[in-house]
C-alpha cells in the first residue's frame, strides 16, 4: 500500500474510531481528538478534571475500540514502584521469578496519578521515555505500541502530589475536560440510568497503529512550519530577546525543545485527520495550547494578578 493510500485509510479508520467512541461518551470532542493525535505520535497524555467526568470510561472506550491490551492502575497513597513494574518472588523451587506488573500493557490507564508520592510517580519515567523498564538487573523492552493515558484531579484538591516537571514533560498533550452542556449532561442521563448495553467494535489492529505510526514519521514539513513552532516555544522563555512583555513578566520559565518536537509532531497528526498530507501553521496553532500549558510556570505575580496559562498562550498564538 502508497504512503497516500495510507494516510486515507488512516483518516477513515480515526473517523469510525470516533463514532465508535461516541457510542459511550457524549461530548468531549476535542479530548477525544487529542487523544488520538496522541496515539498516532506514539506520545501520552494526561487528562485533567474534577472527579465524575467520565475520564477514565473515555480511555477504557478508546482501548477497547482500538482493540489493545489494556490495563489500569488506580494510584493511591500507599501504591510502591514494584506494584507498577514487577517484582521477583521466590518460586518453590527456590529461584527467583519476574512477575510482570501491570506496565506491560499496550495501553496503561494511571488513574489519578497524583493520588501517589513521587517515589512511584516516577516509576512511570523510563518506560514512558524509553518504552523499556529496568528492574531487578534485567531490562525489559516494553510491546509496542505502548502509551500511558493518565486522569489527575485538580492540584488543589487534598491528598494530591504534583507531578514534577521532568513527568509532566514526557506527556505530549495535558487536556482540560470541562463539565457537558445542559443538552450533553442531559443526554448522559438518559443513557446511563436505563438498562442499556453498548457493543463497541475493534476498529484498528495493532500492526495498523504502527504503520500510521510511521507514516506519521514520513509527513513532510515546510521548513517556515518546523520554524514557526521553534518561535513559538522560544518566545514562552522569559530569558528569551524575543520573548513579549507578557512572559517576562508572568512566567518563571518556559517550554523545552520537546514542546517543538510535539508541536510538529501534533502537527503532523492534525494534517493527517484533517485529510491533508502535510501540516501548515494552522495545525501548528491547532495543537499548541494542549502542549504548551504544562510546560509553562507561573510566577509568583502572575498567580497573585489571576494571568492564565492559557490567556498567555493565547496572545503568543
Amino acid at each position: 500500500m502508497s504512503d497516500v493510500q495510507l494516510a486515507k485509510e488512516l483518516k477513515t479508520n480515526m473517523d469510525a474510531l470516533k463514532a465508535e467512541i461516541g457510542k459511550v461518551i457524549v461530548g468531549q470532542n476535542e479530548v477525544i481528538h487529542h487523544i488520538i493525535l496522541a496515539i498516532l505520535s506514539g506520545s501520552h497524555a494526561l487528562l485533567i478534571g474534577v472527579p465524575g467526568l467520565a475520564k477514565t470510561l473515555m480511555i477504557h472506550t478508546i482501548a477497547q475500540s482500538l482493540g489493545l491490551d489494556f490495563k489500569r492502575i488506580q494510584f493511591t497513597p500507599d501504591l510502591m514502584p514494584s506494584d507498577i513494574l514487577g517484582t521477583e518472588i521466590l518460586d518453590e523451587n527456590r529461584n527467583f521469578t519476574f512477575i510482570k506488573g501491570p506496565v506491560f500493557s499496550n495501553i496503561i490507564l494511571a488513574d489519578e496519578i497524583n493520588r501517589t508520592p513521587p517515589k512511584t510517580q516516577a516509576a512511570l519515567l523510563e518506560a514512558m521515555q524509553e518504552k523499556s523498564v529496568s528492574i531487578a538487573n534485567r531490562h525489559f523492552e516494553l510491546d509496542k505500541p505502548f502509551f500511558v493515558l493518565a486522569t489527575q484531579n485538580p492540584i488543589e484538591q487534598e491528598g494530591t502530589y504534583p507531578l514534577p516537571e521532568a513527568q509532566l514533560d514526557r506527556f505530549m498533550f495535558a487536556l482540560k475536560l470541562d463539565y457537558p452542556s445542559f443538552e450533553e449532561e442531559v443526554e448522559i442521563v438518559k443513557n446511563t440510568t436505563v438498562q442499556k448495553e453498548i457493543q463497541l467494535n475493534k476498529v484498528v489492529t495493532k500492526e495498523q497503529i504502527l504503520d500510521y505510526q510511521n507514516l506519521l514519521r514520513k509527513v513532510p514539513v515546510a521548513d517556515n512550519v518546523v520554524k514557526y513552532a521553534v518561535r513559538l516555544v522560544a518566545k514562552t522563555r522569559p530569558d528569551n530577546p524575543s520573548a513579549p512583555a507578557i512572559v517576562k513578566d508572568y512566567l518563571d520559565w518556559g517550554a523545552g525543545p520537546r514542546a517543538s518536537q510535539y508541536l510538529i509532531l501534533g502537527a503532523k497528526a492534525n494534517a493527517l485527520l484533517n485529510g491533508k498530507f502535510s501540516p501548515d501553521i494552522e495545525d501548528v496553532q491547532a495543537v499548541a495550547k494542549a502542549i504548551l500549558r504544562h510546560r509553562v510556570l507561573l510566577n509568583y505575580k502572575g498567580e497573585a494578578e489571576g494571568i492564565t496559562v492559557e490567556k498567555i498562550i493565547e496572545e503568543l498564538l
